[in-house]
Formats: structure tokens, C-alpha cells, sequence
């Protein structure tokens, strides 16, 4: 696909701006973070718009961080097939960018009598999933992987392959590479409109305009808003689901190493109880269907619910102290399958109804929309040299930085955040443009106190960087 050239002076951070792309990424979740990447080093011309003032700041901000098997996915499904397609791909590219992982595993725990008797049935459906080294356990095999557990259980499913991933490094380091190879990203730049006509679209956005040859809508809770705005017409309802998480104090990872997954219902995986890859354990997420697509509130007997919930699971829980709790929405539809559909006659691809394994197969979906593109009729020309940038490591399993000398001071104590980190993310090729941003590039603020001992020096290093109108990503010319 050759380029159709940028207006020289494209500039981001100023209104009336006029772009013109390949392609027009709608959506910078994990999914159009990832779309963003593999089209750029396919060779295309791409634009990222985002509406918030960051990326990762609607659905994709609030998971449970785990990289999938797809041993529970319907068999023969396209999610089943991306999930594993985008986990293979992580594996494959995690090093080169810095991207950690931890091996835990899973076990899917039963604690009656009936979800005792559907073990069988995972079993089958992992094995017949290509998910070949899962096993069935007794309740004694299961507490010998994991001893925490309470003894109440009755058997499990381990699923070594299992992993956890930092949810919020992963799709930024997508991105970055993406920008590092000639795309740009645009925030604050909600799409209120647009025409089509035979070489593409001239969107309209809060911030200018863009002209692109093809659009993906990756909009994720706006997916159906979206196709509605611009095709008049979508083929789903975004009804949003909110997940409520707790997480635990750091104190609490030495009772438990291993994801534990429940049985799973026909409507929801249900409530999961795992570490994170920064060292706590969290509990969650709830299912609970509403209307609102913006907020997301937490409430007070939920959490309570929550937490025991995960005192009854690992009974050493019951008196941990809980560092953070929060709550996402999941872009569920009337349907559990993914809703992807290319309209090449529209020059339009619709990435939607992308609910709790869009982290894992992230990645898939990318390639996936690319073969779309490549079977209508698109040329691409792959990059032979890409810039592969190098995402900060957060995990707590692995050397941060403030191991290293030079870090100048401590930032954050409970999270051991320093200033060279913060300053490298404010003055990076893809500054985070809120202060949520920069804790998802930091893990500012996120320990114990939650920023009561650190947000006053935060305020002194990133004053003035966060008003109304600056974008996130810079213009490449």
C-alpha cells in the first residue's frame, strides 16, 4: 500500500488540523494499539485517533492481565483462533520490546459437587482446543501446586500455559513502535463525522480533519456509535458490563502463585483470584450489565463481596489489606463472539464486541484485519528494517529502575517509582496526556497510599503538561 503523504504541517497539538493516511485507526485500546503497529510495518500510512486525552483509557485500562490459552474458547470459533494466533505472536516479540511475562499457570478450581461433574467437559474442550498439557487433578494434586487454596475444593483443572502479562505496557509498546515507524497518534480527537467518496474518507474529528483510504473501527464501548455515525447502520449493541476489581497489599503474594480460574457460567468467566505481574493479588471482576458506557463506580457491598469471596478461595486473604480497588466496562453485545466484519465497498473494517480476551488476542486481531485487507485487494510493502523501541520494565519479578544508579530520587516509595522513569515517560515519543496516563507508564501513585505521599511532587514534575488541548503522540513529517 503506498502512502498517500502527510500536509507538511500536520501539528497535533493544534485545532484545524488536516491528515491524510492509508489508513484511519479509530480507537486506541489494546486492539487499535495493535492495529496501529502491524499496518504500519505492513508499510501503510496510518493515523491513530483517540478521543480521550490517552491511550488505554476506556475499556483496555481494566482487565486482570492474564495471556490466555484459549483453552475455554468455543472450539472453531474466530476468537478461539485470534486468541492463540495473538498469544504466539506475544511470545514471539515480548523480549525484543521489553514486554514481561510471568509463568504461573491456572487452575480452573471446582468447589461443588456440580462444577466438579463439568471439569470433564474443559477438560475435552481444552484438549480438543490444541491445549494439550492440561490435566485434571484431585483436590490434593491441586494443593500441592498450589497450598494456599482452601481445602474445601474437590478437583481442578491445571492449565500451565496460563500467564500473566502488564496489561498497560503491552498495547503502549505496540503503539510506540507503530509511531517509531512513521504513524501518528492523535488524542482529544473524537470522529463527529465524516464523508465517503471512491478514494476513502475525510473524517471529522474535535481536532481536524482526516482524509484516509480505509477506516478500522476499533471504538470499542462506541463501536456500534460509530458504524451508526458513519455507514448509518450497525450490526450489534454495545451493552456495557462492568467488572469490579480488588487488589490486595503486596504482603499477600506469598500466599498465592497461581491464577485461580472458576468454573465458568454460560454468561461470564466469573471471578478470578490471581497474582499480578506487580506483586499484589487482585480478586474480580463482577458481571454486571448497565447502561451508562462512561462510568464505572465501585461500590461498597460489591467489594465486600469481593474480598469474601477471595478470603473463601485462599483463606489467607481474608484479613490481607487491599491497596486499590477499581472497575471497568467490558464491550459486551448481544452476542459472546467477536463482531468483525470487513466492508471493503466501504472502505471500512468494524473490530467490535471485543470483551475479556482482547489483551490476549490483541495482537491476532491485527493480523487478522490485515489479511482482510490484503484478500480485497490492498498492497502492502512490509518494512525491511523496522525501529523496535524498548518499553520500561514494571514487573516486580524483574530489575527496575531503581536498582540502577542514577535515578536521581525516589518518586513514589510504595511503588519505588523514580524520577528518571517519570521524566523518560513525559518526554517520550508517546507522553502521557493525563495524569492516569502517566501512572499506566509509571505505577505512580498505585501502591499503598494510592499518591497520598507522592502526588505533590508528581503535581512539581508535571506541572502545566496536563491542561485541556495537549495531545498525546507527536507528528511525524
Amino acid at each position: 500500500m503506498s502512502s498517500t503523504g502527510n500536509i507538511p504541517s500536520s501539528d497535533p497539538g493544534r485545532a484545524g488540523l488536516l491528515d491524510s493516511c492509508d489508513i484511519a485507526v479509530v480507537g486506541g485500546g489494546v486492539v487499535g494499539c495493535a492495529v496501529a503497529r502491524k499496518l504500519t510495518l505492513l508499510g501503510a500510512d496510518v493515523v491513530l485517533l483517540e478521543k480521550a486525552p490517552d491511550i488505554l483509557d476506556g475499556a483496555s485500562k481494566a482487565n486482570s492481565a492474564i495471556l490466555h490459552t484459549a483453552f475455554d474458547a468455543p472450539p472453531g470459533s474466530l476468537e478461539h483462533a485470534l486468541m492463540q494466533r495473538g498469544r504466539e505472536e506475544y511470545l514471539a516479540i515480548h523480549d525484543s520490546l521489553n514486554l514481561p511475562v510471568l509463568q504461573t499457570g491456572a487452575l480452573v478450581v471446582a468447589w461443588t459437587q456440580e462444577e466438579e461433574a463439568l471439569l470433564e467437559d474443559i477438560l475435552r474442550r481444552a484438549h480438543e482446543n490444541g491445549v494439550r498439557d492440561t490435566r485434571l487433578l484431585s483436590a490434593r494434586q491441586a494443593l500441592d501446586i498450589e497450598p494456599g487454596l482452601s481445602d474445601s475444593l474437590r478437583a481442578a483443572v491445571h492449565v500451565p500455559g496460563e500467564y500473566l502479562v502488564d496489561p498497560w505496557s503491552a498495547p503502549l509498546a505496540y503503539l510506540l513502535q507503530a509511531i517509531a515507524n512513521g504513524a501518528r497518534a492523535w488524542t482529544r480527537a473524537a470522529v463527529t463525522g465524516g464523508v465517503r467518496d471512491n478514494d476513502g474518507w475525510l473524517l471529522h474529528t474535535t481536532r481536524g480533519d482526516v482524509r484516509a483510504r480505509h477506516v478500522v473501527n476499533c471504538a470499542g464501548l462506541y463501536g456500534d456509535v460509530l458504524d451508526e455515525l458513519l455507514l448509518g447502520e450497525s450490526e450489534f449493541t454495545i451493552l456495557p458490563r462492568k467488572g469490579q476489581f480488588v487488589v490486595f497489599d503486596k504482603a499477600a503474594a506469598r500466599h498465592l502463585k497461581t491464577i485461580i480460574l472458576p468454573v465458568p457460567t454460560e454468561r461470564t468467566k466469573g471471578i478470578v483470584v490471581c497474582p499480578t505481574i506487580f506483586g499484589n493479588v487482585l480478586v474480580g471482576p463482577t458481571a454486571e450489565d448497565q447502561q451508562s458506557r462512561d462510568s464505572a463506580p465501585v461500590d461498597r457491598e460489591t467489594l465486600r463481596t469481593l474480598m469474601r469471596h477471595a478470603g473463601k478461595v485462599v483463606p489467607a486473604l481474608a484479613d490481607m489489606p487491599v491497596t486499590a480497588v477499581y472497575a471497568g466496562l467490558r464491550p459486551a453485545t448481544e452476542r459472546k463472539e467477536y463482531r468483525i466484519r470487513h466492508r471493503p465497498e466501504d472502505h471500512w473494517t468494524t473490530v467490535g464486541g471485543i470483551r475479556s480476551t482482547g489483551l490476549t488476542a490483541a495482537l491476532g486481531i491485527a493480523a487478522h484485519v490485515a489479511d482482510l485487507l490484503v484478500e480485497s485487494g490492498h498492497a502492502f510493502h512490509p518494512l525491511d528494517n523496522p525501529e523496535t523501541p524498548r518499553v520500561p520494565n514494571l514487573a516486580q519479578h524483574r530489575p527496575r529502575d531503581w536498582s540502577k544508579p542514577g535515578h536521581g530520587e525516589i518518586v513514589c516509595h510504595c511503588e519505588l517509582v523514580t524520577r528518571r522513569e517519570i521524566e523518560a515517560a513525559l518526554n517520550s515519543p508517546l507522553p502521557p496526556g493525563s495524569l492516569a496516563g502517566l501512572k499506566r507508564r509509571t505505577r505512580a501513585t498505585m501502591g499503598r497510599c494510592q499518591g497520598f505521599y507522592c502526588s505533590a511532587r508528581l503535581a512539581e514534575l508535571t506541572e502545566g503538561l496536563f491542561e485541556p488541548g495537549l495531545t498525546t503522540g507527536k507528528a511525524h513529517d
